[in-house]
């Protein structure tokens, strides 16, 4: 018998919890060759900004032992140009979008969350993005002061009822203390984690290997990161989870739905092999078969913790 995958999240309902880490899957049809979007439950954006963006100069990517470090930089053509070109494609897919958003302002960030609260036959949650670590003038940087998160996320919480997820990183500091901040603020989840800021050395030219000198380091390196602090948001507050960071297979899906996460975004994974995000549904569908669970809410959170061995 098929599992019921199924994942409702207050009141949005997606066929299933596979979904896409922001950036890492396009911008509209790139993968269509290798992934039918259909197939997953939701899709993350790459982040919008409100005016254009460059992003960082060449190079801005390199391979790491476990993963990969990027200073992209934010890169994207706007606001304006993905309401124009952008969201008519994903109204056509159908499936359930989620817009990654940024700004370097608290106005800049209700904006965003205004614009799209006026499109809701198609964006159905946002993706606050308080904490990219390759930009100068936003993300970390700007938003290292906690009163400056906070003043972010009344700003989009002012402007939409949408459904709202604040991203954090550990370079924010205390992640748990800082995901119960934001949730009194208003969001309704969080996701979890974004890139660790981290560097390469060209021994050779005894620079970065990169542009710039640090870089988001992503992939399985930061998995054990990533998914005790969704475990730690998941135990304090029982709030929706966005879980990602070095999901490469089902078994690493699995781990992160055990301690609880309603959502697991693929990201450096999609680099290495386009089609992991439905090697990994069909990796969590049979394994639930095998286990002879039938409805995926039996295995979330189901976690039993090393003091007591017992379950929830």
């Amino acid at each position: 018998m098929k599992p019921d995958l199924t994942t409702t999240i207050k009141g949005l309902r997606l066929k299933n919890p596979v979904t896409v880490a922001s950036g890492t899957f396009g911008t509209t049809d790139e993968y269509a060759g290798y992934v039918d979007p259909k197939k997953l439950g939701a899709i993350i954006t790459k982040t919008i900004t409100v005016k254009p963006r460059e992003g960082n100069p060449m190079p801005r990517i390199c391979e790491t032992t476990a993963g990969m470090l990027n200073a992209i930089g934010l890169q994207n053509k706007g606001l304006e140009d993905f309401v124009e070109q952008k969201i008519p494609y994903f109204k056509k897919i159908g499936v359930p979008l989620i817009v990654s958003i940024a700004g370097e302002s608290a106005g800049e960030f209700g904006k965003l969350a205004k614009t799209f609260d006026g499109l809701k036959s198609v964006v159905k949650a946002l993706e606050v993005n308080l904490s990219c670590p390759n930009v100068e003038a936003g993300g970390v940087n700007f938003m290292k002061k906690q009163e400056r998160i906070l003043d972010a996320v009344k700003a989009v919480r002012d402007q939409t009822d949408l459904l709202t997820f604040a991203k954090l990183s550990p370079e924010l500091g205390d992640v748990v203390e800082i995901a119960g901040k934001v949730l009194e603020q208003g969001m309704d989840g969080i996701s979890l984690i974004n890139t660790l800021r981290g560097m390469a050395v060209d021994i050779r030219t005894r620079s970065s290997r990169l542009a710039k000198d640090f870089g988001g380091l992503s992939g399985p390196a930061i998995k054990p990161v990533a998914l005790r602090y969704v475990f730690q948001v998941k135990k304090a507050y029982n709030c929706p989870v966005i879980a990602s960071g070095g999901i490469t297979d089902a078994n690493d899906a699995l781990e992160f739905l055990i301690v609880g996460a309603d959502l697991l975004a693929v990201g450096t994974a999609n680099f290495v092999e386009p089609r992991a995000t439905l090697d990994i549904l069909k990796g969590i569908e049979s394994f639930c078969v095998k286990e002879k669970i039938t409805n995926l809410d039996r295995l979330r959170g189901s976690y039993r913790t090393a003091d007591t061995g017992k379950g929830k």
